[in-house]
């Protein structure tokens, strides 16, 4: 199997098991996103959908050896319309979405992380934005989405120089929001699951869905949150733990 998917508690987890393409993604690691994808779909108590790598890469983008094979334009563009299908569905899933980088990720590796609502790295993994080397620009939506995430003229230089950045410059761009020691990246991740899998999903589906452009749209559900038996469960057990 290209991919390990396991469901655990309120999370769902796909892990790219491609070890000697570094984790490139083909027709049948789509296929088994896919299938992976309408489970997280079909599943009302699930609160967080994780996209990782094994080994030493997270994704190091499509599968060149395999998509070479493609030799006219609307095969070219099939495979880029099923691909964007996949990373529009993670994006559209009402949990929360995390790419946990374990590992290097390059070309279409960096556009699919782009696609999850939160992106977390090892120390030591880079990012490429190579697809310049092969006469390309970016094929999954990544082109859109780095633009909206660092801003279009460091996206347009980091692409027209083929730049490869660290995980502390992807960390100070907004590339991720954190990054873990590599011998604490586990036990930091493990940490982070905890948290994000903490509310419900009608607290997660009212934070992915509010306008963000509308303050005042905020009155009605903080109120309703602020009069649930679980806010006020857990503020009592505040407080009960600092009189104790």
């Amino acid at each position: 199997m290209p991919a390990h998917t396991k469901k655990s508690g309120h999370q769902l987890s796909v892990t790219i098991r491609r070890p000697d393409v570094m984790n490139a993604i083909n027709f049948e690691m789509m296929e088994h996103l896919e299938y992976a994808l309408t489970e997280a779909e079909s599943d009302p108590e699930l609160r967080l959908f994780i996209l990782t790598g094994s080994g030493k890469s997270f994704i190091s983008g499509g599968d060149l050896r395999e998509f070479h094979s493609i030799s006219d334009a609307e095969g070219a563009r099939e495979m880029s319309l099923r691909m964007l299908s996949i990373l529009e569905r993670i994006e559209n899933l009402k949990c929360w979405t995390l790419a946990a980088v374990n590992g290097h990720a390059y070309g279409g590796g960096w556009e699919t992380m782009l696609s999850c609502d939160f992106r977390v790295a090892r120390a030591s993994a880079k990012f490429g934005f190579t697809q310049g080397k092969f006469y390309l620009p970016p094929g999954w939506g990544g082109l859109t989405r780095l633009s909206e995430t660092v801003g279009r003229e460091k996206a347009d230089y980091w692409l027209a120089s083929q730049k490869v950045i660290d995980a502390e410059t992807a960390f100070q761009s907004g590339l991720i929001q954190d990054f873990f020691p590599d011998e604490e990246y586990e036990e930091s991740l493990n940490k982070l699951i905890g948290r994000l899998t903490l509310n419900d999903r009608d607290y997660i589906e009212y934070m992915k869905r509010r306008d963000h452009r509308n303050i005042s749209n905020e009155l009605e559900p903080f109120s309703r949150f602020w009069e649930s038996e679980e806010h006020m469960k857990r503020v009592e057990e505040f407080l009960n733990r600092k009189n104790s």
